[in-house]
């Protein structure tokens, strides 16, 4: 008999997978809808889509790194003052190891300008319930609680 020297894997080899430590990566998204559709972008070289968002940077408030993630991506200015929480949703993070865990703080907002994707984002759209199947697993939660509330069909 061998001896693994990974905790997790001497673990998984007993059936102890619920042990397994799970990692974190904090995230915020933006929920905007348009005519009962959730916006969602496509980056650069990706084949599953997001609803727009990111990480905080050092010392960002999620008010300032929404903003911040907003105008980097889709090219508007969001309104601070309009800025609302949402929802937080955790699920598997898409790629990422078993047991790596995104959680999505996701606001609404007014925004000033015309939505336009950026050079990071290769695609932009409006997602109706079906464009679950090509969003990620959290983005799924979102979409299902979304349709819950009837805000999208």
């Amino acid at each position: 008999m061998q001896i693994s020297p990974s905790f997790v894997n001497f673990h998984e080899c007993l059936g102890y997978t619920s042990f397994m430590q799970k990692t974190f990566i904090d995230k915020l998204a933006y929920i905007y809808i348009h005519d009962r559709m959730v916006l969602s972008t496509l980056s650069q070289g990706k084949d599953t889509w997001y609803i727009p968002g990111g990480k905080r940077e050092d010392g960002e408030s999620d008010v300032q790194a929404l903003i911040r993630e907003v105008e980097e991506e889709l090219t508007v200015h969001l309104k601070p003052e309009t800025i609302r929480h949402y929802g937080t949703f955790e699920a598997q993070a898409h790629g990422k190891p078993e047991g790596t865990i995104v959680r999505m703080t996701c606001y609404t907002a007014e925004f000033d300008g015309e939505l336009t994707p950026s050079n990071e984002v290769e695609k932009m759209d409006y997602l109706g319930y079906v464009g679950k199947s090509m969003s990620s697993s959290v983005d799924g939660l979102i979409f299902d609680d979304l349709k819950s509330r009837d805000l999208i069909d």
